[in-house]
């Protein structure tokens, strides 16, 4: 079997088993009337008819709801341990799980101390009568939370998050891989798990059509479900009154998981992918994969990092709180995934109904960084498509001249596109003149309007843009994106570096290229003499 050899073919011929599916998701839980101060005060001195609201009255709940933990633990036999500072927790969650043979119900509890958004108790004093009174505002301080580790016969693991303070927020965390390994088993789907995700399945599209149904009501009923069956600070009274939890996202990962033939497939993927796309973190690629524009006031760095764990590289491409990352899952896979931190970074509202938006915006993601890395690797031109770019067309009646692949001006506009590759909002003859007089040396006022009219022209007959319709931008085309990268990386990579090391008029490099053609030139010569040819002094 022959080792690939461009990004295309692996993605084309190598693949063996793709699935896209929501991989973690951690969600928040609230209630939203008690988020604010007078939403505080309106539930203690409103519903639960206290004369003033006061942080006191907020002990006597906490005493309660700790109480209950402690009791359910008992009950249930579950252990109820404390985290070490820096212990990771999965791998306790692991250690008990594998011990654990039901089909749901709870590992184990955790208590941790983290710092948490609380309300207190502070004295202020009235403008006018210089009165004291006591208000409740918000602060930050270290309270102890519960970790509840569980299992569901249709999620798998799991954990639920409480606060053990006013106002007793809660946190989500579930494994979108974890639910579909639990659907699979339960309609006798055979599959073969792959760490977080899986290697194999017997039935493709039904594994794909169980990730895609891991809907947004399907979360609020597992949330529902055990928030009913764990201790929680609110009872039945405070639910009917209007103050119960909602969910809100807080971080998805988006993944998309492509099983490859072979090791040496995903090796070589990387090899050629970062040394091609150790820019694509720059402004213009992440608007391309994000399909978002960024401007000078968009927050946040814009940047790609490569990190090498062992032997195994990893992509990683930032956007505002967004994060991409790409790796080589266990020898064995390919692993796209973009972790979304933020929704707001989108436009989209936190609701958990917001689910089906954000996995549009996480999986066109993954597509779009796989699509810029193919197009930037597999960027050759056949014979006939050079000789188009190069020679002078008639298009529609009108003559262009060409765009010949020596012409330092075309060099320059074709480097230039590039920074605007396939941007949404495009480019206009404004934003080229800038960029084209910086690569030419110039002063943007020695390139005047006509000038740039008359390059874009050129560009444009020659198919390289198109004009954005009801609009005065362009953008690239497939084939202008193709033909600007190979015109480029072939002038800057392998002719201007090669002739520096091959001409005579160089000093000597000790490099390969130069030491045979120095060689091959003394052949020559050798030769020419032998015959006793005149041998022309270059």
């Amino acid at each position: 079997m022959s080792l690939p050899r461009s990004v295309s073919e692996i993605l084309a011929e190598h693949v063996t088993y793709e699935l896209e599916g929501i991989d973690r998701m951690y969600l928040n839980a609230y209630v939203p009337r008690l988020q604010y101060e007078k939403g505080v005060a309106g539930f203690f001195v409103l519903h639960r008819g206290a004369t003033v609201a006061s942080s006191a009255l907020m002990h006597p709940i906490t005493k309660r709801f700790i109480a209950g933990i402690e009791a359910f633990a008992q009950r249930l036999d579950v252990p109820l341990i404390r985290f070490d500072k820096g212990q990771r927790k999965d791998d306790i969650a692991k250690a008990y799980l594998a011990d654990f043979d039901e089909q749901e119900g709870v590992l184990f509890i955790g208590k941790a101390q983290e710092k948490a958004s609380v309300f207190r108790t502070v004295a202020r004093y009235n403008a006018n009568t210089g009165q004291r009174y006591a208000a409740l505002v918000r602060a930050t301080a270290m309270i102890n939370h519960y970790y509840f580790y569980c299992v569901d016969r249709d999620f798998g693991p799991f954990f639920l998050k409480f606060c053990s303070y006013f106002p007793y927020t809660a946190k989500l965390c579930i494994n979108g891989h974890e639910y579909l390994k639990r659907q699979l088993d339960k309609r006798g789907i055979a599959h073969e798990p792959l760490d977080n995700g899986l290697l194999s399945c017997e039935d493709p599209k039904r594994a794909q059509r169980l990730c895609d149904g891991l809907s947004a009501h399907k979360i609020e009923d597992l949330f529902r479900k055990w928030l009913h069956r764990l201790p929680n600070p609110f009872n039945h009274k405070d639910f009917r009154a209007g103050y119960a939890y909602q969910l809100s996202i807080l971080q998805a990962e988006f993944s998309l998981t492509q099983v490859l033939d072979r090791p040496v497939t995903g090796r070589i993927f990387f090899e050629e992918v970062i040394r091609e796309n150790l820019d694509i973190g720059r402004p213009d690629k992440v608007q391309l994969i994000f399909d978002r524009r960024v401007t000078k006031r968009t927050p946040g760095r814009f940047r790609t990092r490569v990190i090498t764990e062992g032997v195994i590289p990893s992509l990683y491409i930032d956007y505002k709180r967004t994060r991409i990352k790409q790796y080589h899952k266990e020898g064995r896979a390919l692993r796209t995934e973009t972790t979304i931190n933020h929704t707001l970074d989108f436009g989209i509202g936190k609701g958990l109904h917001n689910l089906p938006e954000l996995r549009r915006v996480g999986f066109a993601a993954n597509r779009r960084l796989l699509d810029v890395q193919r197009v930037s690797h597999d960027c050759a031109l056949g014979e006939d498509y050079f000789r188009r770019v190069t020679q002078p067309l008639v298009v529609e009646g009108q003559r262009v001249s060409a765009l010949r692949f020596s012409d330092l001006r075309v060099q320059a506009l074709l480097s230039v596109l590039l920074l605007f590759v396939l941007l949404p909002c495009g480019f206009s003859n404004r934003d080229i003149r800038q960029h084209l007089a910086a690569m030419l040396g110039l002063d943007p006022s020695q390139l005047t309007q006509g000038m740039m009219t008359y390059d874009l022209r050129r560009l444009r007959l020659h198919g390289i843009i198109e004009r954005i319709p009801k609009r005065h931008s362009y953008r690239l085309t497939s084939f202008g994106l193709r033909t600007a990268l190979f015109f480029t990386r072939v002038y800057n990579r392998v002719l201007r570096p090669g002739l520096a090391n091959v001409t005579p008029v160089a000093p000597a490099s000790g490099s390969r290229l130069r030491t045979c053609f120095d060689k091959l030139d003394g052949a020559v010569g050798h030769l020419c003499a032998e015959a006793k040819l005149p041998c022309s002094q270059t």
